[in-house]
């Protein structure tokens, strides 16, 4: 397993977990010696107790040494970091230049498996760069959500394996048998595009149900109650249909750039895609504003109390986080921020240099003139409504992922807002 970071340990442990004997590879020493020490390096729920398993088990071990870990490798899953440019491109160096490093230790049948989201083709530009015919390059892309990695890889809804070689495909669909998940082998290219496809239409449903909420607002109709509607039709679902202050996080984002700029280089013009991104980017702004109103339409001098920094709750993650796009939004329109998050305890270069961290959710309310919930952790729903009214300078929350319960809040004096309410 090449690269440690999300999508690599997450993957490296459960493969363990299913019996497959794994070396995980990073160049970070340090990392390295902490997951050697059975430390998690990320937030995601039963990875503690997974890597300690296969520690024990003596089928997860670590290693700084690309060349030596890959000596005797029957698979090796290149899962490195594809930064993406500003147009949507990703920067492959990462990919390339461990598959150069790498490609002379490689044994004649090796699979060397794409567990990376990248651009279409580049499971075909991987094995004309390599220039083995007795090494196959697979695409086997990955359908990980953060803080639900583990399970999602356990209880799979699909597993898409794509290899010009039908016998090496098979062969990489065979590690995941004991899954029992529907599989789907086909080409490289195809296998490339379906994660694109899949990522692009979850963000196509957050961005519609959010553009139905603000709708639903000004009709003074009840997005709940919509989107009960909407999601007992099994053609729509009810996943992926419950509006917040828009999506974020290392891959929906990254994802939905990417296949706009794909298409753009084959002479397609995805203007549904436009449309999705720019829908979102909308979203930030629309509940900047609201907070604003709220206030009394200036945020200049106002205090704001914040519940969330991350893109989502269970994982410490704030790649392209919305909390963090709307957090930057008051700040520039004059407001001070005081925030908490249970996985954030000291500053860093994500967080902008103005909000003040918090050491609890009480805490982070006191002096506020509103009070806004940007995460849906567990623990600011269970938060009494009594506390936080003792500390707020004006009793306002605005509820940024409806999981507050409203009653409570509005009987204790608070002027309570939400979306699509």
């Amino acid at each position: 397993m090449i690269g440690t970071g999300y999508v690599g340990l997450s993957t490296g442990v459960c493969m363990a977990h299913l019996g497959h004997h794994v070396v995980c590879v990073d160049i970070d020493a340090a990392k390295i010696e902490r997951l050697r020490r059975g430390e998690a390096t990320i937030v995601e729920h039963r990875l503690p107790e997974l890597l300690r398993e296969g520690i024990d088990s003596g089928r997860l071990s670590f290693s700084t040494d690309g060349a030596a870990a890959v000596a005797d490798a029957e698979f090796v899953f290149m899962c490195v970091q594809t930064p993406q440019g500003d147009d949507g491109s990703a920067d492959l160096r990462h990919l390339y230049a461990a598959l150069d490093s790498l490609a002379p230790a490689l044994r004649p049948g090796t699979v060397v498996i794409n567990k990376s989201t990248v651009p279409v083709g580049t499971a075909r530009e991987a094995q004309a760069r390599l220039g083995r015919t007795d090494i196959h390059v697979a695409s086997n892309p990955e359908f990980l959500r953060e803080g639900s990695a583990i399970d999602d890889f356990l209880e799979p809804d699909r597993v898409v394996v794509g290899c010009d070689d039908a016998a090496a495909g098979a062969r990489v669909a065979d590690l995941y048998r004991k899954l029992g998940a529907a599989t789907v082998v086909t080409d490289p290219a195809t296998s490339e595009t379906v994660k694109y496809a899949s990522n692009a239409f979850l963000a196509t449903k957050l961005s519609f149900v959010n553009d139905m909420a603000a709708l639903c607002e000004a009709l003074s109709a009840n997005i709940d109650d919509v989107v009960i509607g909407m999601g007992l039709d099994r053609r729509i679902g009810k996943d992926f249909l419950r509006p917040g202050p828009g999506w974020g996080g290392s891959c929906f984002p990254k994802d939905s750039r990417a296949l706009i700029n794909i298409a753009d280089n084959v002479g397609h013009d995805f203007g549904l895609m436009r449309s999705v991104v720019e829908s979102n980017l909308r979203q930030f702004d629309r509940i900047a504003a609201r907070i604003a109103s709220l206030v009394g339409g200036s945020l200049a001098g106002v205090p704001i109390g914040v519940w969330g920094l991350t893109f989502k709750a269970g994982t410490d993650d704030l790649r392209d986080s919305p909390a963090l796009e709307i957090v930057t939004r008051l700040l520039a329109a004059g407001a001070t921020v005081t925030a908490y998050d249970p996985t954030v305890t000291a500053p860093s270069n994500s967080i902008p240099s103005g909000v003040h961290l918090a050491g609890d959710a009480v805490s982070a309310a006191k002096g506020a003139a509103c009070l806004v919930v940007l995460t849906e952790w567990l623990e600011f729903a269970a938060t009494d409504p009594d506390e936080v009214a003792a500390v707020v300078a004006e009793r306002r929350v605005f509820d940024g992922r409806n999981v507050l319960e409203a009653d409570a809040w509005i009987d204790r004096g608070f002027s309570y807002a939400r979306i699509g309410r």
